[in-house]
């Protein structure tokens, strides 16, 4: 019992062990739960609507018509101002200005003699008093190296329940708006999209970032702050977790967040409907572009490649930076969001400790195709739970990491059964691959717990076979010669055991001992060993015929070799005698016993195959004869014998039905006294026809008077059965 449990709890240490990763949460466990969600949301991405949200692109066309990047500001204060023309709800720049416009005029002729440089326009004034006069939002970036942030924001905060401020995206340095502008601006924002998060895609948008002492907006937030004339965003902390971030609040909109602040992005597919080309706007015709601008929120930022502002999304698209902050606010306004509630995790390590659990039960105690089947069925159970609280609840359950560990887990239960079957199947044949029927060695690998020390009580039929002469032969002939010989007998003899699905339990000098049924189920085990036995008799005398023993040949003291059989039927404790590490497969009990006594019988009967009378019972259709009951060794009453003289074939002819009822007779005059002489000179007659071995049996039968005295158990042939 202790011996299959310890692989169980192997495994169960492993699963613990998968478990500790998962709470440890390392990056790559992290990666590969979100390449799941975003293989989740290319499957069923956010539905595409109308939002009132556009972006103002300054693509290729702007740049092959306007000329190469920094434009100069008069340029932007035109568009801004042509956007508030139309009625735009606010005007968010994804575009940095940390630097004065070198290209305006009055910076140029600051420098020349003679020109009056306040005579000339200024550039960052004109874009200043654009700003000024619309609900503009400018915006800073993030830069490790950059100068400390000062001021505040333009809009306030208010912070609800614990501060949050410590899990908040750090700003450490940042390019800010030169002062001239962003004093104008009503609006300030970050504008960077990720504070270190995971590579490869844009997964996650910091809503709030702080400098320690001040809270700032990211562009999408600010842009709805303003749109929606909002002085003050709400902070809501976890009040479960101090230190962490809840959700915001803006107006009417609750926004739930990570624990630092971040946005899930739930993308939906790019929508054409969403750009305006820089160059329509500062095209002529630009007051066609009223009806998608009125109302909206614009914002202005870059898709050309060669201004380095392209990213990829979970949907594996890649696109300007500033259509990200837009499907932020899309998913704002569509109240569409992508949570991971603090239950999740732990619902997550709960799950798979159960899931793992029970793959490790199922693999080591019914096999891998069973554990294949409870895995697959596991697996698809939580899959389809996971996708469904996708789908319905915006919820993510991770799929990954349970998909990837559990089939893990499986391929490594599945190898270390395969090494200890492999290291079984290797036991048992080194055990009885030399003993039993090839069948019978795969039913006994597929049932290999049964080789443990210890056995237990069954139902065998055991055969004792004993070769005549062998003493005399010993003395005469050297050893070697003496090994050929028998390991020719032993060969022929034990095929025919092995063929009739017996087990060979050992070799005894010149003796053999064989059981049936055991370690594994043989149905008929009674015929199978009578068969065997006939089995024996007749390829000894084919041996023998052929001097494969180079008896005649040599002139030895004897010209050919004879057997005697026994066996006997009942029950006998099998099972593996020894030490752990070297042990036999054996059978005990009175069984063996009997069947030993009565092959040593063979010689007082004059006859070369016996059995007892429970093999007897068993395969009465068989041509047996009774032979008496012998007083055997260690037995306080006598044993009933009978005589194995052919099979079910034999005993329907009709040669044997009238040695068998001759027979019946003579043993009938036995029991009561009579005369025999006649009966037993018809059954010597009759003999030669049937088995020739009989001949000697009879020529000893009037000797053997005692042997057949009336008793209560003895079941005597009769000529009823004999008819049979």
């Amino acid at each position: 019992m202790l011996r299959r449990l310890l692989p169980i709890l192997a495994g169960l240490v492993v699963v613990v062990l998968l478990t500790l990763l998962r709470i440890a949460d390392p990056f790559p466990v992290q990666a590969l739960r979100e390449i799941a969600f975003d293989f989740y949301q290319r499957l069923h991405p956010r539905p595409q609507a109308e939002f009132p949200v556009r972006v103002i692109d300054i693509d290729e066309a702007a740049l092959a018509e306007f000329g190469q990047w920094p434009w100069p500001r008069d340029r932007l204060a035109t568009l801004t101002d042509r956007l508030t023309e139309l009625g735009a709800a606010a005007i968010g720049f994804d575009v940095l200005f940390p630097e004065i416009d070198r290209m305006s005029p009055s910076r140029i002729a600051a420098g020349l003699p003679g020109v009056d440089a306040a005579t000339l326009p200024d550039y960052d004034a004109l874009f200043a008093a654009s700003l000024s006069r619309a609900p503009t939002i400018l915006g800073f970036s993030r830069t490790p190296n950059g100068k400390p942030m000062t001021g505040g924001p333009k809009g306030g905060f208010a912070i609800s329940g614990p501060d949050p401020s410590e899990r908040i995206p750090f700003l450490t340095g940042a390019a800010a708006p030169i002062p001239q502008l962003r004093d104008a601006a009503p609006g300030l924002a970050v504008l960077s999209l990720n504070a270190e998060l995971s590579a490869g895609a844009v997964r996650r948008l910091p809503m709030i970032w702080t400098n320690g002492s001040e809270l700032f907006p990211t562009l999408s937030i600010e842009a709805l702050r303003l749109a929606m004339g909002i002085s003050t965003i709400v902070v809501f902390g976890d009040t479960a977790a101090e230190g962490y971030v809840d959700s915001l609040r803006l107006g009417d909109f609750t926004v739930p967040l990570t624990s630092e602040g971040d946005l899930w992005l739930y993308y939906s597919r790019p929508d054409p409907a969403l750009m305006v080309s820089a160059a329509d706007l500062l095209g002529p015709n630009y007051q066609q572009l009223a009806d998608r601008i009125a109302g909206n929120i614009v914002l202005i930022g870059t898709s050309a490649s060669g201004l380095l502002d392209l990213h990829n999304t979970t949907l594996g698209d890649n696109v300007a930076g500033v259509t990200i902050h837009a499907q932020a606010i899309e998913q704002i306004l569509s109240g569409t969001y992508l949570n991971r509630p603090d239950w999740v995790g732990g619902l997550e390590i709960v799950g798979f400790l159960a899931l793992g659990a029970l793959l490790v039960v199922v693999v080591l105690l019914l096999g891998p195709v069973a554990g294949l089947a409870a895995g697959a069925l596991s697996l698809a159970g939580a899959i389809g739970f996971s996708w469904w609280m996708f789908v319905a609840n915006g919820i993510m359950l991770d799929p990954g990491f349970p998909l990837i560990a559990l089939t893990l887990l499986y391929l490594a239960l599945v190898f270390f059964r395969f090494l200890t079957t492999e290291r079984a199947k290797k036991q048992i044949r080194r055990a009885f691959g030399y003993y039993v029927a090839p069948s019978l060695l795969s039913e006994i690998e597929r049932n290999g717990d049964r080789l443990k020390l210890g056995g237990d009580v069954r139902r065998i039929t055991v055969l004792f076979s004993d070769m005549r002469g062998f003493t005399s032969l010993s003395e005469k002939l050297e050893p070697r010669r003496i090994l050929t010989i028998l390991n020719t007998l032993f060969g022929a003899l034990g095929h025919e055991i092995i063929g009739r699905m017996g087990t060979i339990d050992k070799f005894i000098g010149d003796a053999i001992m064989a059981f049936w049924n055991a370690p594994v189920d043989v149905p008929d085990h009674e015929r199978k060993a009578l068969r065997a036995a006939l089995g024996m008799r007749q390829k000894l005398a084919e041996l023998n015929q052929g001097d494969a023993f180079h008896l005649k040949a040599d002139k030895a003291a004897v010209a050919e070799l004879g057997i005697g059989i026994g066996i006997s039927t009942g029950e006998a404790l099998v099972g593996n005698m020894g030490l752990e590490t070297r042990f036999d497969y054996s059978a005990l009990g009175d069984t063996v016993n009997v069947a030993s006594r009565v092959e040593s019988a063979c010689k007082e009967v004059g006859y070369d195959i016996l059995c007892a009378e429970p093999t007897y019972l068993a395969t009465q259709d068989f041509a047996l004869l009774e032979a008496g009951a012998l007083a055997l060794k260690g037995k306080a009453e006598r044993v009933p014998i009978y005589l194995v003289v052919g099979d079910d074939a034999l005993a329907g002819t009709g040669a044997f039905r009238l040695l068998r009822t001759t027979h019946a007779e003579v043993l009938d005059g036995l029991r009561h006294g009579r005369d025999v002489h006649g009966g037993i000179a018809e059954c010597l007659a009759l003999a030669p026809q049937v088995e020739p071995g009989l001949v000697k049996f009879y020529e000893q039968l009037p000797a053997r008077r005692a042997d057949f005295e009336v008793r209560d158990t003895l079941q005597p042939l009769t000529p009823d059965i004999a008819a049979q």
